[in-house]
């Protein structure tokens, strides 16, 4: 080991507690590699996992010191590798930065800090009578820092929005170590540059997020789900326009899943019960969320009736009961499964616009047979938020025969032609640092890496991310 590494190491030594620090052989394995990237064969230097923001800003500003690359984690439930350390790197585990700090009921607001899991943060809101819109699968195990630096999405984009719009303050530490400590709790605040949006999808390029002032809205006193077979995509965008009308704001979630999708999860995942009969080009799961079980569900209701009058729905599946709305939401959620019961496949996370995800659905599916005339594809996704996934698998491919990159370079070139978004909600990372250009313009990118210098001029933080520095 060279004597700056050695010298760098007992500086974090004498600034962290004896937990705060893993280095060698003592180093974890769970820090090696996020949830969907391959692990390096080259151990990271060490992994620092500091207490609170100060020693978040002793870690870098050491790091900026010694010029020693700095990979920020999370919950590692990432599917960009945007977390997932190269040889060498030193990991900055936020996992000790947990907790729920103040909930006010004045303003609506939570401050939590960064290594405080999803869930944890929505069932501090739940008790304390507000509900937390950002949801996602992951919740359990992916945490607030995370869910920022990527800018995620989930189920409930439709109506409150990526989690940038659930931001209205944010701490935190650039590359050098400086705090910038900017937790407004108001809705309204013009004095100056917004400046927790720099850091808000940035995947930990930018500086470190060490705390958040989330907005929390009012915790919904009913939920109505469907489910829906429709006949054409034509169908399943006019559904939406209808709902969207109908519903006057409280349409919560709109899930949309090819019949492909469908077929595969009640045909092939054990326990999983397929409520309306399979063979319908699309399924929509529809939710609302009110605060008057009697109003929202007549209006509900009534606007499945109207969908079945106008010929936009061919069948309907309506939830009685949490327990079965919890098995409609399952056949969504069911795409856990596919890593190990569909493998190996390449997963897909892109927008477009609402009106050309049909025709994309079917020009991918056409050049992806055309390729490879065996392939399984599906398509599932929110929708109405403009985020499709796709996932492609080979039967009888091994890991290693598996033609993922080709795959990719095929996917992402016909995003690009459809003037879509190669990334939807889980960020670019290393994964998807290859395409970027087909969703961002040069310009866009010349920009992006003068922010990058001007905030972390010795490129310290998270390098080799989203694109490469220049």
């Amino acid at each position: 080991m060279s004597s700056d590494r050695a010298s760098l190491l007992q500086a974090l030594r004498d600034r962290l507690d004896p937990a705060g620090l893993q280095a060698g052989a003592d180093i974890e394995m769970r820090f090696r590699k996020d949830w969907y990237a391959p692990l390096d064969p080259q151990p990271p230097l060490a992994v620092a996992r500091p207490r609170d923001t100060g020693e978040v800003a002793a870690v870098l500003a050491a790091c900026h010191r010694y010029g020693q690359p700095v990979v920020p984690q999370g919950g590692l439930t990432g599917l960009a590798a945007g977390a997932t350390p190269r040889g060498g790197e030193l990991v900055l585990s936020l996992e000790r930065l947990r907790g729920v700090e103040a909930i006010d009921p004045q303003a609506g607001t939570m401050t939590v800090r960064a290594g405080t899991t999803l869930q944890a943060a929505q069932e501090a809101a739940r008790e304390a009578g507000w509900l937390l819109a950002l949801d996602l699968g992951a919740r359990g195990s992916c945490q607030i820092g995370g869910n920022l630096a990527t800018n995620a999405g989930g189920n409930r984009v439709i109506r409150y929005g990526m989690a940038r719009e659930q931001v209205l303050g944010l701490e935190a530490v650039l590359a050098d170590g400086t705090v910038l400590s900017a937790l407004n709790k108001m809705q309204k605040n013009n004095a100056g540059y917004d400046l927790r949006q720099l850091f808000v999808g940035s995947e930990g390029t930018l500086g470190v997020i060490t705390r958040a002032v989330l907005r929390l809205a009012p915790l919904p006193a009913c939920t109505q789900t469907a489910l829906c077979a429709l006949a054409r995509y034509e169908d399943v965008v006019a559904l939406l326009r209808l709902a969207q009308r109908r519903l006057s704001g409280r349409l919560s979630a709109f899930e949309v899943m090819w019949a492909d999708y469908y077929g595969i999860v009640t045909g092939r995942v054990p326990g999983m019960r397929a409520p309306l009969p399979a063979g319908h080009p699309f399924y929509v799961l529809l939710d609302l969320q009110g605060d008057d079980a009697a109003q929202d569900g007549a209006a509900f209701e009534a606007l499945l009736e109207a969908a079945l009058e106008a010929g936009l729905i061919a069948d309907a599946a309506l939830a009685t009961s949490q327990k079965e709305a919890d098995a409609l939401w399952a056949l969504r959620d069911a795409v856990a499964e596919f890593p190990q019961r569909w493998a190996p496949n390449a997963a897909f996370d892109v927008s477009l616009p609402i009106g050309s995800i049909g025709t994309f659905a079917d020009s991918l599916r056409a050049r992806v047979l055309a390729a490879w005339p065996q392939a399984e594809l599906v398509n599932f996704g929110h929708v109405g938020d403009s985020n499709l996934h796709v996932s492609v698998h080979l039967p009888g491919a091994t890991a290693a025969s598996f033609p993922e990159a080709e795959i990719e370079a095929l996917v992402y070139g016909v995003v690009g032609e459809f003037a879509g978004s190669i990334s939807a909600e889980h960020g670019i990372g290393l994964h998807k640092k290859p395409y970027l250009h087909h969703s961002r313009t040069p310009a866009e990118l010349a920009l992006m890496r003068t922010l990058k210098q001007a905030l972390d001029p010795r490129g310290i933080l998270n390098p080799g991310r989203v694109f490469d520095a220049g």
